[in-house]
């Protein structure tokens, strides 16, 4: 129980309507045994049909009234018990806005708590409607698979950038998309055992959107945007040549660049030295250590 509403009014109206219903109950009693003696008498011809008609009739009002005063006890009661105001759910509860004495109304618009279940938790986060087009085309062209699993699963980076160990799984994508942001949101639902998680908190959630078998990743740092802002890669071809390539940029994946277009396996990507090289020139290759 988390407030007490003063009963008195209600226990009085509770009292009454069982008084009401004793009462009811008391002139029910012989309403029904006139009417079973005269029901006898009836078929001898004893007392005249009107007689019995009307003990009849009073005694399915008795018998009415005593459900009517059952049905208004009923009510009564439960308007008792709204006085006793008890947490709906198991959760945690946040600060009171009411305090000893204060006076409430029905359907006042301020709530007396809040209360909150902290574990599980929902996370909703938002992926624009572009991606999640350009998600489906990949699956469609067969560039990317879907995930086999039922759920796919989420990863919480929190606010301070450090990661949240419990695994979350994917609920639900919305079904419309907000004019506003041009974004959908994506539920997902995470173990909180330790409340590390509070309501309102911003975090990044890493969702597995599908599986891209031949997916080419190269370091942001051998990526450059020419006069129109295209990205491009300087290439070295097998026969030493050099050769500029514009590219498709996917997203972003830690420090390096998913390619959609503009490169293949195989391609020798000038990571260093980007300043020395022209178009056309013929150089000399060394591996570079790929960073991890």
């Amino acid at each position: 129980m988390l407030y007490q509403i003063d009963p008195a009014l209600f226990q009085a109206a509770y009292d009454s309507a069982n008084a009401a219903l004793a009462r009811a109950e008391a002139l029910f009693l012989p309403a029904r045994a006139k009417a079973e003696r005269y029901r006898q008498l009836a078929g001898s011809n004893a007392i005249s049909r009107q007689d019995f008609d009307d003990a009849e009739a009073a005694g399915k009002k008795a018998e009415a009234d005593v459900i009517s005063a059952k049905a208004e006890l009923d009510r009564a009661l439960i308007n008792l018990a709204f006085t006793r105001v008890k947490a709906p759910i198991s959760g945690r509860i946040g600060k009171s806005s009411v305090t000893t004495g204060a006076l409430l109304t029905a359907f006042q618009p301020v709530a007396l708590a809040v209360i909150q279940k902290l574990d599980p938790v929902y996370v909703d986060v938002t992926q624009s409607s572009t991606s999640l087009l350009r998600l489906k085309q990949s699956m469609e062209k067969g560039l990317i698979k879907e995930n086999t699993d039922n759920q796919a699963a989420v990863r919480l980076i929190l606010e301070d950038g450090t990661p949240y160990t419990p695994e979350g799984v994917l609920k639900f994508s919305d079904v419309t998309v907000d004019s506003g942001t041009g974004s959908v949101i994506l539920r997902s639902v995470f173990p909180n055992p330790d409340l590390m998680l509070l309501p309102g908190m911003f975090v990044r959630a890493i969702i597995e959107e599908g599986i891209n078998e031949n997916a080419i990743l190269v370091p942001q740092r051998c990526v450059t945007r020419n006069a129109k802002g295209i990205p491009t890669a300087v290439i070295v071809s097998p026969e030493g040549m050099v050769e500029i390539r514009e590219l498709k940029i996917d997203r972003a994946l830690k420090n390096r660049w998913l390619i959609t277009e503009g490169l293949f396996a195989g391609d020798n990507v000038v990571v260093e030295g980007l300043q020395k090289v022209r178009p056309g020139n013929k150089v000399k290759t060394i591996p570079f250590e790929a960073e991890k």
